[in-house]
C-alpha cells in the first residue's frame, strides 16, 4: 500500500482558517487553535446579526414614521390603523422614506388616516 502523507491539506486547512482570521488581535491572528475557535464564533455571530438586521431596520423604520405621524398630530399606532382601515397597503420602509423625503406627501397619508379614524 502506498503512504498517504496529509501535509499538503493539513497545510491548506491552516493557512484558510489563518486567512479568515486576519485583522484579529494578538494570538487569535497569529496560533491556529485561538483563530480557530475566533473565526467558529465569528462566523456564529455573523449568522445571528444577518438576522437580527433584519429587525433592527424595522424599529428604525418605526421611530422614523412615528415622529413624523406625530409632527402630524397622530400617533404611530393609531396611524398605522388608519390607514389599515383605509385600505392603504404600504409597508413601513417606504412610509419611513417619505416621512424623511417627502413630508407634503406623508401628510396627506396622515390625513387619510385621520379621516378614516373617526369614521
Amino acid at each position: 500500500m502506498v503512504r498517504i502523507k496529509r501535509s499538503v491539506s493539513s497545510r491548506k486547512s491552516r493557512k484558510k482558517v489563518l486567512k479568515n482570521a486576519k485583522g484579529y488581535t494578538g494570538a487569535r491572528s497569529k496560533r491556529l487553535r485561538a483563530a480557530k475557535e475566533q473565526v467558529m464564533h465569528a462566523g456564529a455571530d455573523a449568522f445571528t446579526h444577518r438576522k437580527d438586521k433584519k429587525a433592527d431596520f424595522r424599529k428604525l423604520w418605526i421611530s422614523r414614521i412615528n415622529a413624523a405621524s406625530r409632527q402630524n398630530g397622530l400617533a404611530y399606532s393609531k396611524f398605522i390603523n388608519g390607514l389599515t382601515k383605509a385600505g392603504i397597503k404600504v409597508d413601513r420602509k417606504i412610509l419611513a422614506d417619505l416621512a424623511v423625503n417627502d413630508p407634503k406627501g406623508f401628510k396627506k397619508l396622515v390625513d387619510v388616516a385621520k379621516k378614516n379614524i373617526d369614521a
